[in-house]
């Protein structure tokens, strides 16, 4: 009885995200994906509303292999003045397959006047028509009443009868729906507790986070009795999105003691999912975003990260372990030696006794983070000052010359070539190549140099590269940051260069990347570490 269960409308309230656009494959792995995390419903699109979710519908009949998950088609009530079974939406949501099906109704009388333009009694027979219709069809029906908060504190009895008719119908659920999400945690608790005792049907919540109260909102709605919870993962969705999954589900399940995943193991997947969602529907994954956050359960501050090496429940509210993430600790101008510390023993390095050496490499990465650098974004160079200070650095091959040259031809097109001048393995190699851009040019040098004394440098590849000007008052002349981010397709690194030159702090960058690949390949044999994003 305890436990909540989750509709995950990803597939549908979150395509509604501007910027946001799944094809029918990425919809139907994200389905899969959900389905592994442990989601109850799973609410995959309003077939009558375009060709794309018919076919995720008739796909996933024989592409999905669900284990925990239901299916859901969503739609809306009859068209006013319409018989139900004629109804061309209506029917649409029948040929989708599903066993269940979400139908939308107005709870609002303001809306019911204006935006469907009939009268109060009309919406309740499309309700209640609908839901039994559907009823008798052998389908699960969720009714969502859209607009019902705004809607009782306007006509709290013309709300309240939406939702009995729907229940005297049939409906399995009622969901009670924030729709513009200007409710408050209390406004909220209040009124499904009124729901709860007058109406005879299990209830849900369905919030949007128009107040950044989303999440808020649902875990007040829960307390207050609702047993189903409609949200997407990371939030996303219309405006300012919906109700976050990611953080409702750990919220749930460790904070109140309201399970609502199959098991405590099925939790350690959150991160992933989250991670996955972004990477499919191509969105930047937010890194403060809690629980799930690159840097949810990153440290910087010195007297912090002295504590949780001594205890991290000290930092902590959980163990990061819990839903799937990695506690993270940083080293910066606000590092102390407790900070070194705990980095060099995550990487192996051996300092004891070598408390002065640690508070010299301290100094030195205050005085460079002055300059400019930014090593909490860029672990792979400070993993590099730390195998120069405490051992286990050699260099792969030494520079001795580079130069960069752009010249336009035919016409306005510009084209960049690079002559780099190394010495690996004791030999002088001497490479001209070009490229779209000079750190393109630099980094195809670089590789034909390279490769063939280290053929693996194939496997890796530059993925992001930001500029960042540090004054902006010094005009051309301004110094720059360079974060590189690169990856060998399993792994993900950063570096970082400064200097009045972006080509030199572009080139300081690559050098660390490609630097910092080969050493690890050379020690572990394996692929780089800092690769938890």
């Amino acid at each position: 009885m305890d436990r909540v269960l989750l509709l995950d409308t990803t597939l549908r309230d979150g395509t509604q995200a501007e910027g946001v656009s799944l094809t029918v494959a990425d919809k139907l792995r994200i389905a899969q994906k959900l389905d592994y995390l442990g989601i109850a419903y799973i609410e995959g699109g309003f077939p009558a509303a375009n060709p794309k979710d018919q076919e995720f519908f008739r796909r996933s009949r024989t592409e999905l292999s669900l284990r925990n998950a239901k299916l859901a088609a969503f739609g809306s009530t009859r068209r006013p003045n319409v018989a139900v079974e004629h109804d061309e939406g209506v029917q649409a949501l029948l040929d989708a397959g599903t066993p269940v099906i979400t139908i939308v109704g107005k709870a609002w009388d303001f809306h019911v006047h204006e935006a469907l333009r009939v009268s109060l009694e009309e919406n309740l027979a499309m309700i209640s028509e609908t839901v039994a219709y559907l009823k008798r069809q052998g389908r699960e029906v969720i009714f969502d009443a859209e607009h019902f908060f705004d809607g009782y504190r306007h006509n709290a009895e013309y709300a309240l009868a939406t939702v009995r008719r729907a229940a005297e119908a049939g409906a399995d659920w009622v969901t009670l729906c924030d729709t513009n999400g200007g409710s408050l945690p209390d406004q909220i608790a209040d009124i499904v507790r009124v729901v709860c005792e007058k109406v005879p049907v299990r209830v849900g919540i369905h919030t949007h986070n128009d107040c950044e109260l989303a999440v808020a909102n649902t875990l007040a709605a829960v307390l207050a009795g609702a047993s189903m919870v409609h949200g997407t993962i990371n939030g996303i969705g219309e405006r300012c999105g919906n109700a976050n999954l990611t953080s409702i589900i750990p919220n749930l399940e460790l904070k109140l003691g309201r399970p609502c995943l199959p098991t405590p193991e099925h939790l350690r997947h959150l991160t992933e999912t989250s991670r996955y969602v972004s990477e499919i529907a191509n969105l930047v994954s937010h890194s403060y975003q809690p629980f799930v956050g690159h840097s949810a359960f990153a440290h910087k501050g010195g007297i912090h990260v002295s504590a949780i090496t001594r205890n991290p429940e000290t930092y902590e509210h959980i163990q990061p372990e819990l839903v799937g993430n990695t506690r993270r600790v940083l080293v910066s101008e606000l590092s102390g030696v407790s900070n070194l510390l705990h980095r060099a023993q995550e990487l192996g390095l051996n300092v004891e006794g070598r408390t002065e050496q640690m508070r010299e490499l301290l100094n030195d990465i205050k005085k460079l983070e002055h300059e400019g650098y930014q090593f909490e974004g860029a672990e792979a160079t400070q993993e590099l000052m730390m195998m120069r200070a405490f051992g286990g650095y050699h260099e792969m091959f030494e520079v001795e010359s580079m130069r960069v040259e752009a010249a336009a031809r035919g016409g306005t097109a510009v084209t960049s070539e690079a002559i780099v001048k190394l010495s690996v393995n004791g030999q002088v190699v001497h490479t001209v190549a070009e490229g779209n851009g000079p750190v393109n040019a630099l980094d195809n040098a670089l590789r034909k140099a390279l490769e063939p004394a280290y053929p693996v440098i194939h496997t890796m590849h530059l993925t992001d590269y930001k500029v960042r000007v540090l004054d902006e008052t010094d005009g051309t002349a301004a110094k720059v940051r360079v974060l590189i981010e690169s990856t060998n397709g399993d792994q993900v690194w950063r570096t970082v260069g400064v200097s009045e030159n972006v080509i030199e702090a572009s080139w300081e960058a690559l050098l660390d990347s490609i630097r910092y690949f080969l050493l690890c390949v050379a020690k572990t044999g394996v692929k780089p570490t800092p690769a938890t994003v």
